[in-house]
Protein backbone atom coordinates (compact mmCIF):
# COMPACT_ATOMS: atom_id res chain seq x y z
CA UNK A 1 0.00 0.00 0.00
CA UNK A 2 1.30 3.44 -0.84
CA UNK A 3 1.85 5.66 2.15
CA UNK A 4 2.46 9.37 2.60
CA UNK A 5 5.78 10.34 4.11
CA UNK A 6 5.61 11.77 7.60
CA UNK A 7 7.73 14.72 6.53
CA UNK A 8 8.27 16.09 3.00
CA UNK A 9 11.84 15.80 1.69
CA UNK A 10 13.86 18.87 2.54
CA UNK A 11 15.87 20.83 0.02
CA UNK A 12 19.63 20.40 0.19
CA UNK A 13 20.12 24.16 -0.27
CA UNK A 14 20.67 26.31 2.82
CA UNK A 15 17.52 28.01 4.05
CA UNK A 16 18.88 31.51 3.51
CA UNK A 17 19.76 30.67 -0.11
CA UNK A 18 16.29 29.25 -0.75
CA UNK A 19 14.81 32.45 0.66
CA UNK A 20 16.90 34.69 -1.63
CA UNK A 21 16.96 32.69 -4.87
CA UNK A 22 14.18 30.85 -6.70
CA UNK A 23 14.28 27.04 -6.67
CA UNK A 24 16.36 25.50 -9.49
CA UNK A 25 13.37 24.62 -11.68
CA UNK A 26 11.94 28.12 -11.42
CA UNK A 27 15.36 29.70 -12.02
CA UNK A 28 15.74 27.65 -15.21
CA UNK A 29 12.32 28.86 -16.33
CA UNK A 30 13.38 32.43 -15.51
CA UNK A 31 16.45 32.02 -17.72
CA UNK A 32 14.33 30.52 -20.49
CA UNK A 33 12.01 33.54 -20.50
CA UNK A 34 14.98 35.89 -20.72
CA UNK A 35 16.75 33.87 -23.45
CA UNK A 36 14.96 35.46 -26.47
CA UNK A 37 15.63 38.95 -25.10
CA UNK A 38 19.30 38.10 -24.56
CA UNK A 39 19.60 36.77 -28.11
CA UNK A 40 18.05 39.91 -29.62
CA UNK A 41 20.47 42.14 -27.70
CA UNK A 42 23.43 39.99 -28.70
CA UNK A 43 22.54 40.18 -32.38
CA UNK A 44 21.43 43.84 -32.50
CA UNK A 45 24.32 45.94 -31.11
CA UNK A 46 24.69 49.70 -31.03
CA UNK A 47 27.78 51.01 -32.79
CA UNK A 48 28.40 54.77 -32.74
CA UNK A 49 24.78 55.35 -31.84
CA UNK A 50 23.49 53.24 -34.73
CA UNK A 51 21.74 49.86 -34.35
CA UNK A 52 23.64 47.25 -36.41
CA UNK A 53 23.72 43.47 -36.66
CA UNK A 54 26.74 41.76 -35.19
CA UNK A 55 27.53 38.17 -34.22
CA UNK A 56 30.62 39.01 -32.24
CA UNK A 57 30.09 37.04 -28.97
CA UNK A 58 32.20 39.35 -26.81
CA UNK A 59 30.48 42.49 -28.05
CA UNK A 60 27.09 40.83 -27.67
CA UNK A 61 27.77 39.76 -24.06
CA UNK A 62 28.93 43.25 -23.16
CA UNK A 63 25.77 44.71 -24.70
CA UNK A 64 23.56 42.28 -22.78
CA UNK A 65 25.27 43.00 -19.47
CA UNK A 66 25.10 46.73 -20.07
CA UNK A 67 21.48 46.88 -21.16
CA UNK A 68 19.89 44.03 -19.22
CA UNK A 69 22.16 43.10 -16.32
CA UNK A 70 20.54 45.47 -13.84
CA UNK A 71 17.01 44.45 -14.82
CA UNK A 72 17.86 40.75 -14.62
CA UNK A 73 19.21 41.08 -11.07
CA UNK A 74 16.55 43.48 -9.82
CA UNK A 75 13.70 41.24 -10.94
CA UNK A 76 15.26 38.31 -9.06
CA UNK A 77 14.69 40.32 -5.87
CA UNK A 78 10.98 39.83 -6.40
CA UNK A 79 11.40 36.23 -5.21
CA UNK A 80 12.33 37.12 -1.61
CA UNK A 81 9.87 40.03 -1.75
CA UNK A 82 6.92 37.77 -2.64
CA UNK A 83 8.02 35.34 0.08
CA UNK A 84 8.19 38.14 2.64
CA UNK A 85 4.67 39.33 1.79
CA UNK A 86 3.37 35.76 1.89
CA UNK A 87 4.86 35.09 5.33
CA UNK A 88 3.23 38.25 6.67
CA UNK A 89 -0.10 37.33 5.09
CA UNK A 90 -0.50 40.51 3.07
CA UNK A 91 -3.96 40.84 1.57
CA UNK A 92 -4.35 40.66 -2.21
CA UNK A 93 -5.15 44.37 -2.40
CA UNK A 94 -2.04 45.28 -0.38
CA UNK A 95 0.16 43.10 -2.58
CA UNK A 96 -1.21 44.70 -5.74
CA UNK A 97 -0.59 48.20 -4.38
CA UNK A 98 2.98 47.30 -3.37
CA UNK A 99 3.64 45.84 -6.82
CA UNK A 100 2.20 48.91 -8.58
CA UNK A 101 4.54 51.23 -6.68
CA UNK A 102 7.55 48.95 -7.20
CA UNK A 103 6.75 48.46 -10.89
CA UNK A 104 6.92 52.22 -11.40
CA UNK A 105 10.16 52.40 -9.41
CA UNK A 106 11.64 49.55 -11.44
CA UNK A 107 10.72 51.23 -14.75
CA UNK A 108 12.28 54.51 -13.61
CA UNK A 109 15.46 52.71 -12.45
CA UNK A 110 15.74 50.91 -15.80
CA UNK A 111 15.28 54.18 -17.63
CA UNK A 112 17.77 56.02 -15.44
CA UNK A 113 20.32 53.22 -15.83
CA UNK A 114 20.09 53.36 -19.61
CA UNK A 115 20.23 57.18 -19.60
CA UNK A 116 23.41 57.19 -17.50
CA UNK A 117 25.03 54.61 -19.78
CA UNK A 118 24.23 56.77 -22.79
CA UNK A 119 25.66 59.84 -21.05
CA UNK A 120 28.88 57.99 -20.26
CA UNK A 121 29.24 56.50 -23.73
CA UNK A 122 27.83 59.16 -26.08
CA UNK A 123 27.46 62.31 -24.02
CA UNK A 124 24.64 64.31 -22.46
CA UNK A 125 23.14 65.55 -25.74
CA UNK A 126 22.76 62.05 -27.17
CA UNK A 127 21.24 60.81 -23.91
CA UNK A 128 18.71 63.67 -23.85
CA UNK A 129 17.78 62.98 -27.44
CA UNK A 130 17.22 59.30 -26.63
CA UNK A 131 15.20 60.27 -23.53
CA UNK A 132 12.76 62.23 -25.65
CA UNK A 133 12.24 59.25 -27.96
CA UNK A 134 12.28 56.38 -25.42
CA UNK A 135 10.69 57.73 -22.24
CA UNK A 136 7.15 56.35 -22.62
CA UNK A 137 8.35 53.13 -24.27
CA UNK A 138 10.88 52.44 -21.50
CA UNK A 139 8.30 53.01 -18.77
CA UNK A 140 5.89 50.60 -20.47
CA UNK A 141 8.61 48.02 -21.15
CA UNK A 142 9.91 48.15 -17.58
CA UNK A 143 6.40 47.85 -16.11
CA UNK A 144 5.63 44.91 -18.35
CA UNK A 145 8.83 43.10 -17.36
CA UNK A 146 8.05 43.68 -13.68
CA UNK A 147 4.46 42.42 -14.07
CA UNK A 148 5.61 39.21 -15.76
CA UNK A 149 8.23 38.50 -13.10
CA UNK A 150 6.01 39.38 -10.13
CA UNK A 151 3.08 37.42 -11.53
CA UNK A 152 5.26 34.40 -12.27
CA UNK A 153 6.88 34.30 -8.82
CA UNK A 154 3.54 34.81 -7.06
CA UNK A 155 1.86 32.11 -9.14
CA UNK A 156 4.73 29.69 -8.43
CA UNK A 157 4.39 30.27 -4.69
CA UNK A 158 0.62 29.82 -4.89
CA UNK A 159 1.01 26.50 -6.73
CA UNK A 160 3.63 25.31 -4.23
CA UNK A 161 1.38 26.28 -1.34
CA UNK A 162 -1.58 24.48 -2.91
CA UNK A 163 0.53 21.36 -3.44
CA UNK A 164 1.75 21.43 0.16
CA UNK A 165 -1.80 21.82 1.42
CA UNK A 166 -2.98 18.97 -0.80
CA UNK A 167 -0.14 16.76 0.46
CA UNK A 168 -0.96 17.66 4.06
CA UNK A 169 -4.65 16.94 3.48
CA UNK A 170 -3.84 13.61 1.85
CA UNK A 171 -1.56 12.72 4.75
CA UNK A 172 -4.31 13.62 7.20
CA UNK A 173 -6.81 11.49 5.27
CA UNK A 174 -4.37 8.57 5.22
CA UNK A 175 -3.71 8.82 8.94
CA UNK A 176 -7.43 9.12 9.63
CA UNK A 177 -8.15 6.04 7.51
CA UNK A 178 -5.42 4.08 9.31
CA UNK A 179 -6.77 5.16 12.67
CA UNK A 180 -10.31 4.17 11.73
CA UNK A 181 -9.11 0.86 10.29
CA UNK A 182 -7.27 0.12 13.53
CA UNK A 183 -10.34 1.06 15.56
CA UNK A 184 -12.57 -1.18 13.44
CA UNK A 185 -10.11 -4.03 13.73
CA UNK A 186 -9.97 -3.56 17.49
CA UNK A 187 -13.74 -3.94 17.51
CA UNK A 188 -13.66 -7.02 15.31
CA UNK A 189 -10.99 -8.93 17.25
CA UNK A 190 -12.81 -8.97 20.62
CA UNK A 191 -16.03 -9.72 18.73
CA UNK A 192 -14.43 -12.81 17.19
CA UNK A 193 -12.72 -13.87 20.42
CA UNK A 194 -15.88 -13.60 22.51
CA UNK A 195 -18.06 -15.56 20.08
CA UNK A 196 -15.45 -18.28 19.51
CA UNK A 197 -14.81 -18.73 23.22
CA UNK A 198 -18.55 -18.90 23.75
CA UNK A 199 -18.70 -21.78 21.24
CA UNK A 200 -15.84 -23.58 22.98
CA UNK A 201 -17.54 -23.09 26.34
CA UNK A 202 -20.61 -24.85 24.97
CA UNK A 203 -18.39 -27.81 24.06
CA UNK A 204 -16.71 -27.87 27.47
CA UNK A 205 -20.04 -28.52 29.13
CA UNK A 206 -21.04 -31.32 26.76
CA UNK A 207 -17.87 -32.86 25.31
CA UNK A 208 -14.67 -32.00 27.25
CA UNK A 209 -12.44 -34.06 24.94
CA UNK A 210 -13.61 -32.28 21.84
CA UNK A 211 -13.36 -28.98 23.68
CA UNK A 212 -9.66 -29.69 24.26
CA UNK A 213 -9.13 -30.18 20.52
CA UNK A 214 -11.07 -27.02 19.88
CA UNK A 215 -8.78 -25.06 22.20
CA UNK A 216 -5.71 -26.23 20.26
CA UNK A 217 -7.39 -25.16 17.01
CA UNK A 218 -8.35 -21.87 18.60
CA UNK A 219 -4.70 -21.22 19.52
CA UNK A 220 -3.75 -21.57 15.82
CA UNK A 221 -6.50 -19.14 14.89
CA UNK A 222 -5.36 -16.71 17.54
CA UNK A 223 -1.83 -16.89 16.15
CA UNK A 224 -3.17 -15.84 12.74
CA UNK A 225 -4.84 -12.79 14.28
CA UNK A 226 -1.72 -11.83 16.25
CA UNK A 227 0.53 -12.28 13.20
CA UNK A 228 -1.65 -10.07 11.02
CA UNK A 229 -1.89 -7.51 13.82
CA UNK A 230 1.89 -7.40 14.13
CA UNK A 231 2.36 -7.12 10.36
CA UNK A 232 -0.21 -4.32 10.24
CA UNK A 233 1.68 -2.39 12.91
CA UNK A 234 4.98 -2.90 11.09
CA UNK A 235 4.00 -2.12 7.50
CA UNK A 236 0.74 -0.20 7.96
CA UNK A 237 -1.16 -2.78 5.87
CA UNK A 238 -3.29 -5.69 7.04
CA UNK A 239 -3.50 -7.33 3.61
CA UNK A 240 -3.14 -11.13 3.65
CA UNK A 241 -3.24 -13.82 1.01
CA UNK A 242 -6.76 -15.00 0.27
CA UNK A 243 -5.41 -18.53 0.71
CA UNK A 244 -4.53 -17.76 4.34
CA UNK A 245 -7.82 -15.97 5.00
CA UNK A 246 -9.77 -18.96 3.68
CA UNK A 247 -7.64 -21.38 5.72
CA UNK A 248 -8.39 -19.34 8.83
CA UNK A 249 -12.11 -19.36 7.95
CA UNK A 250 -12.00 -23.13 7.44
CA UNK A 251 -10.44 -23.59 10.89
CA UNK A 252 -13.25 -21.52 12.35
CA UNK A 253 -15.84 -23.67 10.58
CA UNK A 254 -14.16 -26.86 11.82
CA UNK A 255 -14.42 -25.53 15.35
CA UNK A 256 -18.09 -24.67 14.86
CA UNK A 257 -18.69 -28.08 13.29
CA UNK A 258 -17.60 -29.68 16.58
CA UNK A 259 -20.48 -27.88 18.27
CA UNK A 260 -23.11 -27.99 15.54
CA UNK A 261 -22.37 -31.48 14.23
CA UNK A 262 -24.47 -32.56 11.24
CA UNK A 263 -26.50 -29.41 11.41
CA UNK A 264 -23.68 -27.58 9.57
CA UNK A 265 -23.32 -28.57 5.92
CA UNK A 266 -20.60 -26.79 3.97
CA UNK A 267 -20.27 -26.00 0.28
CA UNK A 268 -16.93 -24.62 -0.97
CA UNK A 269 -16.42 -23.34 -4.51
CA UNK A 270 -13.02 -21.70 -4.75
CA UNK A 271 -11.24 -20.58 -7.92
CA UNK A 272 -7.61 -21.67 -7.51
CA UNK A 273 -6.44 -18.63 -9.51
CA UNK A 274 -7.82 -16.32 -6.81
CA UNK A 275 -5.88 -17.81 -3.90
CA UNK A 276 -2.77 -15.69 -4.58
CA UNK A 277 -4.78 -12.46 -4.34
CA UNK A 278 -4.73 -10.31 -1.23
CA UNK A 279 -7.60 -9.11 0.94
CA UNK A 280 -7.78 -7.38 4.32
CA UNK A 281 -7.44 -9.85 7.16
CA UNK A 282 -10.76 -10.92 8.70
CA UNK A 283 -12.80 -10.23 5.58
CA UNK A 284 -14.39 -13.63 4.98
CA UNK A 285 -14.57 -15.07 8.52
CA UNK A 286 -16.92 -12.38 9.94
CA UNK A 287 -19.36 -13.05 7.08
CA UNK A 288 -19.28 -16.77 7.82
CA UNK A 289 -19.70 -16.05 11.52
CA UNK A 290 -22.72 -13.88 10.72
CA UNK A 291 -24.39 -16.84 9.00
CA UNK A 292 -23.52 -19.20 11.88
CA UNK A 293 -25.02 -16.76 14.37
CA UNK A 294 -28.29 -16.05 12.55
CA UNK A 295 -28.92 -19.18 10.44
CA UNK A 296 -27.63 -22.02 12.62
CA UNK A 297 -27.44 -21.08 16.30
CA UNK A 298 -31.17 -20.28 16.78
CA UNK A 299 -32.35 -23.47 15.00
CA UNK A 300 -31.96 -27.20 15.46
CA UNK A 301 -32.55 -28.17 11.85
CA UNK A 302 -29.66 -28.80 9.40
CA UNK A 303 -28.59 -25.98 7.15
CA UNK A 304 -26.20 -25.31 4.29
CA UNK A 305 -23.52 -22.65 4.26
CA UNK A 306 -21.71 -21.85 1.02
CA UNK A 307 -18.49 -19.98 0.33
CA UNK A 308 -17.77 -19.11 -3.30
CA UNK A 309 -14.66 -17.33 -4.58
CA UNK A 310 -13.95 -16.40 -8.19
CA UNK A 311 -11.42 -14.19 -9.99
CA UNK A 312 -12.84 -12.72 -13.17
CA UNK A 313 -12.09 -9.71 -15.40
CA UNK A 314 -9.74 -8.08 -12.91
CA UNK A 315 -12.20 -8.40 -10.03
CA UNK A 316 -12.41 -10.69 -7.03
CA UNK A 317 -15.87 -12.06 -6.24
CA UNK A 318 -16.54 -13.53 -2.81
CA UNK A 319 -19.95 -14.84 -1.77
CA UNK A 320 -20.96 -16.15 1.64
CA UNK A 321 -24.53 -17.39 1.91
CA UNK A 322 -26.83 -19.72 3.81
CA UNK A 323 -30.30 -21.20 3.49
CA UNK A 324 -31.42 -19.88 6.86
CA UNK A 325 -34.47 -17.80 7.74
CA UNK A 326 -33.15 -14.65 6.01
CA UNK A 327 -34.43 -11.18 6.83
CA UNK A 328 -36.17 -8.16 5.34
CA UNK A 329 -33.90 -5.52 3.83
CA UNK A 330 -34.60 -1.80 3.88
CA UNK A 331 -35.45 0.30 0.82
CA UNK A 332 -31.74 0.65 -0.04
CA UNK A 333 -31.23 -3.11 -0.04
CA UNK A 334 -29.28 -2.97 3.21
CA UNK A 335 -29.56 -4.87 6.47
CA UNK A 336 -31.49 -2.74 9.01
CA UNK A 337 -29.59 -1.17 11.90
CA UNK A 338 -28.65 -3.72 14.52
CA UNK A 339 -28.13 -6.40 11.89
CA UNK A 340 -24.70 -7.40 13.17
CA UNK A 341 -21.38 -5.78 14.01
CA UNK A 342 -19.33 -8.09 11.78
CA UNK A 343 -21.11 -7.23 8.52
CA UNK A 344 -21.05 -3.45 9.12
CA UNK A 345 -17.42 -3.53 10.20
CA UNK A 346 -16.28 -5.53 7.17
CA UNK A 347 -18.06 -3.12 4.83
CA UNK A 348 -16.55 -0.05 6.46
CA UNK A 349 -13.05 -1.54 6.33
CA UNK A 350 -13.47 -2.34 2.63
CA UNK A 351 -14.64 1.23 1.97
CA UNK A 352 -11.58 2.64 3.69
CA UNK A 353 -9.26 0.25 1.89
CA UNK A 354 -10.65 0.34 -1.66
CA UNK A 355 -12.95 3.37 -1.75
CA UNK A 356 -15.53 3.33 -4.54
CA UNK A 357 -13.91 0.23 -6.08
CA UNK A 358 -15.38 -1.99 -3.35
CA UNK A 359 -18.92 -3.31 -3.57
CA UNK A 360 -20.94 -5.22 -0.96
CA UNK A 361 -24.39 -6.48 -1.90
CA UNK A 362 -26.80 -8.31 0.40
CA UNK A 363 -29.46 -10.64 -0.97
CA UNK A 364 -32.11 -11.86 1.46
CA UNK A 365 -35.82 -12.33 1.98
CA UNK A 366 -37.68 -13.82 4.90
CA UNK A 367 -37.53 -17.61 4.59
CA UNK A 368 -35.16 -17.52 1.59
CA UNK A 369 -31.74 -17.41 3.20
CA UNK A 370 -29.09 -14.71 3.43
CA UNK A 371 -26.15 -14.02 1.09
CA UNK A 372 -23.39 -11.41 1.04
CA UNK A 373 -21.52 -10.77 -2.21
CA UNK A 374 -18.23 -8.86 -2.23
CA UNK A 375 -16.85 -7.40 -5.47
CA UNK A 376 -13.28 -6.17 -4.92
CA UNK A 377 -10.28 -5.12 -7.02
CA UNK A 378 -8.10 -8.09 -7.91
CA UNK A 379 -4.79 -7.40 -6.16
CA UNK A 380 -2.02 -9.97 -6.56
CA UNK A 381 0.53 -10.53 -3.81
Amino acid sequence: MNTVAAHPPRSLRPRWLSALLPPPRLFRLYLLVWAPIFIIHMVAVETDGQLTRSFDPLTGVIAVLRNLGAQFCLLLLLWPLTGWMERRSFSAVTQVLVHLVLALCFAVICYANLWLLLVLQYGFAAAEKARGNWFIWMIQWGSMMYAVAAGGFTAWRAVERAMEQAAAAEQARTLLARTELAALRNKLNPHFLFNTLHSILALVRKEPKRAESALFMFSDMLRYILDTERESGRSGSDQVLLRDELAFTEQYLQLEAMRLGERLQLEWQVDEAALACTVPALTVQPLVENSIKHAFNPHSRPGRLRVRVQAQAGRLHIEVGDDGPGCSLNAQGEVPEGGGLGLRTVWRRLQLRYGAEAELNVHSRPGEGFAVHLNLPLLAS
